[in-house]
């Protein structure tokens, strides 16, 4: 009882350490999970509709696009230019994707499977053929190949791990194919639809032939804009708000964007390291000349281009040792010779030329065994059997294969990083070999029967051994041009003082501008993605941090001078009011020429006043006529010359782009077009669709898009 008296006489005491220890429980759980939203947060990729992105999945999107690209180039990698054209596409059409199935479930449209089957039946669609499932007599895609494709699928897996491996790159090719006909399909359904509702009809289908076919030859008298100097017009601010208000339309950004200031310097050689490289060159150029394994050579000179010892084609090099690899003769080695497209120096060895297939379509079976000397004995046997007249499919099944013909094109192999001798014999094999020509290829761990079917495409091809190296600055030129620059960033700690002083210390300032969260490179400049997350984070007046970037060879400085925020650019805007200016000025030039031109009632009238004269012929309603004097395209003369009769002299002077305008209908013939009102309706329908076309801009902009993309990538 003493006890629980001690804790009464304490109890509010113990309230009140039990409420902060409630308290700082909520309030831990609390940091958790805003902490937990915050890290969702830094995981999305951007926003559609109000759903968001997150980067894990988009990064599975650019992984399947890039496997199918690569299979379709036929390459193992993909460039940084590459890179990032895969990951507009596919942020692209994941918006769009996404927006026109938002619109397609309110209509209640989608794509069936029953649908599908039809399309893949009717075989038709250009996608089906880009794919293996091509009959190549026919030309067509061929539904029975693809179905029997898919039921060997799951057979297959389980079997010769490379045939596996190749089975499962195709099956994902054809999913993404497949996928992407329906969100294509789902697109046309729903332009089909919007299209529907322009109409067309007999009557506006004799207007439209009308408007096509009957043209008229006219006396045009041009007064040209360029004729009145620019200081002779008055321009007031009340002018240009007027005209601001106009045009107001035009000045909204549905983005932000950004405006910048920088200083950007490239590192590069100097002169005491573009002689070191040049005396390194100079001893790689006769050891390669008299090198007996001119891979070795090509090795320790770390070349960027790959000795692999085999044929290959000419797109397998740069352009400037392709030129090199025309006018040499075999056996000889180029002396050092410098690329400035590219900043390199080189040395070319020709080892072989000849004249060898593109393409060759072969059929093998893989013989393994015990020991390679058991799997070079079954495949002696197998061999003398084929040669017999046996059944090569029979053969490979029987060693369960499927001895299927396939295609090797040059680009398969040749940008390869290395190449064995196993693999260097099996492809020489088949480059040599006659067409019905069978080989028993030998390999370290067994054997591979080979059959050549058929050879297209003869092309030159090079075995060449080639030195090629940038010339590069070397760490104690980037140290000085590291140094100079910090030392200028240092003194200089305000934007206005660097951009005000960078050309003492010997830099340019350049500017961007509406940079925007969809730029891959800042200023061009390669690996400049730190500089972007700061831009989007930074207030305006704001100055960066320095930057080391590009190929490790650019160091930067970058000012925010304007956040160009979502809605109407004002006037203050220096382009929007340079816009508006030379609208206002087109506008009092016009209005000062119409009263000129007001008081001439024919073509020689206008010609005392100074205009220019010339007969123009072919102008119909339908198109714009192009008039030379003042070198513009003029809308409003087509309108107003089929508005004018026959011998008519034009009403009043006409405003145009470049000038003003005055004219007689000399002549006005139809052309000899026959009037079809079916062919004009279906030429009308053609025109809707190109209308209903225009629907993505809006609903992109209604979407919400948001492009985080530059933190990530």
């Amino acid at each position: 009882m003493a006890a629980l008296g001690k804790i009464r006489s304490r109890g509010v005491i113990l309230m009140c350490i039990i409420g902060f220890g409630l308290f700082a429980f909520i309030a831990e759980e609390a940091f958790r999970s805003c902490e937990s939203s915050r890290n969702n947060e830094r995981q999305q990729v951007g926003e559609v509709l109000g759903e968001k992105v997150n980067v894990n999945d988009f990064q599975k999107l650019v992984d399947e696009y890039s496997d199918v690209i690569k299979m379709q180039q036929g390459t193992q990698s993909l460039n940084d230019e590459q890179l990032n054209q895969v990951k507009d596409m596919v942020w692209n059409t994941y918006v769009q994707t996404k927006i026109v199935e938002n619109e397609a479930k309110k209509l209640g449209l989608k794509v069936t499977d029953a649908e599908m089957q039809n399309i893949l039946k009717e075989g038709t669609n250009p996608m089906l053929l880009q794919t293996p499932f091509v009959n190549q007599q026919t030309g067509r895609f061929d539904a029975n190949a693809l179905q029997k494709f898919l039921a060997e699928y799951d057979s297959q897996k389980n079997t010769n791990p490379q045939a596996a491996q190749q089975y499962e790159t195709i099956y994902k090719y054809w999913t993404f194919i497949e996928k992407t006909l329906r969100q294509q399909t789902l697109a046309q359904k729903y332009q089909g639809l919007l299209s529907h509702c322009f109409l067309s009809n007999p009557v506006e289908a004799k207007m439209a032939f009308k408007d096509e076919n009957e043209e008229s030859q006219i006396q045009l008298a041009a007064f040209s804009y360029s004729t009145i100097q620019d200081d002779k017009v008055k321009i007031t601010d009340d002018d240009l708000k007027a005209k601001y208000n106009e045009l107001k339309p035009r000045f909204q950004q549905y983005v932000e964007s950004r405006d910048i200031k920088y200083v950007d310097y490239q590192v590069k050689a100097s002169a005491a390291d573009r002689m070191a490289l040049q005396n390194q060159f100079a001893g790689y150029a006769k050891e390669l000349a008299t090198a007996t394994d001119p891979a070795v050579v090509v090795r320790k000179s770390t070349s960027s281009i790959n000795y692999l010892g085999i044929p290959v084609g000419k797109t397998a090099f740069p352009a400037d040792i392709t030129a090199k690899l025309a006018t040499m003769t075999v056996g000889q080695t180029t002396g050092v010779f410098e690329d400035k497209a590219d900043n390199s120096l080189n040395i070319v060895r020709l080892i072989a030329k000849q004249q060898l297939p593109d393409s060759i379509q072969y059929r093998q079976i893989q013989i393994g065994g015990a020991t390679p000397a058991a799997a070079h004995k079954t495949a002696d046997s197998i061999y003398t059997a084929l040669n017999n007249g046996a059944d090569f499919e029979a053969i490979a099944k029987k060693y369960r294969q499927e001895g299927q013909k396939t295609w090797m094109t040059t680009q398969q192999y040749q940008s390869a990083p290395s190449m064995d001798n196993d693999t260097k014999n099996y492809i020489n094999s088949l480059n040599t070999m006659a067409a019905n020509e069978t080989k028993n290829i030998a390999l370290t761990q067994g054997n591979i029967i080979v059959q050549v079917l058929d050879r297209k495409g003869m092309t030159d091809k090079y075995t060449a051994a080639v030195i090629k190296k940038n010339i590069e600055f070397s760490r104690d030129s980037y140290s000085s041009a590291y140094n100079k620059f910090a030392s200028f960033v240092s003194s200089n700690q305000k934007s206005g003082d660097i951009l005000k002083n960078a050309s003492k210390y010997g830099y340019r300032v350049q500017e961007a501008s509406d940079v925007t969260t969809s730029t891959h490179y800042l200023a061009n400049i390669h690996g400049t993605r730190d500089a972007l997350k700061w831009l989007f984070d930074a207030k305006e007046g704001a100055l960066s941090p320095m930057y080391e970037c590009g190929d490790n060879d650019h160091l930067l400085i970058i000012a925010l001078t304007k956040i160009n925020e979502v809605g109407y650019r004002s006037l203050d805007d220096p382009r929007v009011k340079e816009m508006v200016k030379a609208e206002v000025m087109k506008d009092k030039k016009a209005e000062m020429l119409m009263a000129k031109a007001n008081g001439a009632k024919n073509i020689g009238a206008a010609k005392a006043k100074g205009a220019r004269v010339a007969t123009v012929s072919q102008v119909t309603f339908a198109a714009p006529v192009f008039v030379s004097l003042t070198g513009a395209s003029e809308p409003a003369v087509s309108g107003a010359v089929a508005a004018t009769a026959k011998g008519k002299f034009s009403s009043k002077p006409v405003k145009g782009n470049a000038g003003v305008y005055v004219f007689q209908v000399v002549n006005r013939v139809n052309r000899a077009a026959k009037f079809d009102d079916k062919t004009m309706e279906q030429k009308l329908r053609q025109k809707t669709m190109q209308y209903a076309g225009n629907f993505m801009n809006e609903l992109y902009i209604k979407a919400n898009v948001v492009d985080n993309r530059y933190l990530f990538f």
